[in-house]
């Protein structure tokens, strides 16, 4: 892919899901089963979107975007879009803006800090994308 996508488009979704698929096998996910739905606020639109993702015993399953109510989630994550930017960019790991209090989480902080280093492979994989954010 040689031209920029924009963030959080279907375009943009299409792309991660690509790569998720190439470039985590299930024993990088450490053969998780969960699923996350990060809800974007103050987006430069001025409304909220979310991204969601679910995996099943490591394989990635599902990944959408959108506006409105996201699908039901183990995890939900509440935060600025630009918090969500950075991370996705690599400048940020999920953990840091968790423990700084830049993102909010309802679910298990437990077990959400056990998966911080999957998120944070998934992370790495998005920050390959060429996005205009």
């Amino acid at each position: 892919m040689t031209e920029k996508v924009r963030y959080l488009t279907p375009e943009w979704r299409d792309e991660v899901e690509k790569r998720l698929k190439a470039e985590l096998p299930p024993e990088k996910m450490n053969f998780i089963s969960s699923s996350m739905s990060n809800i974007y606020l103050n987006c430069p639109d001025g409304g909220e979107k979310y991204l969601f993702f679910k995996f099943v015993e490591g394989k990635f399953n599902e990944v959408s975007v959108g506006s409105g109510e996201p699908p039901e989630a183990e995890f939900k994550i509440f935060g600025d879009y630009e918090t969500f930017a950075k991370i996705s960019r690599a400048e940020l790991s999920s953990q840091k803006a968790l423990m700084t209090r830049k993102l909010k989480l309802k679910g298990n902080m437990i077990k959400a800090l056990k998966l911080a280093s999957v998120a944070d492979r998934l992370n790495k994989v998005i920050s390959k994308i060429d996005a205009e954010y």
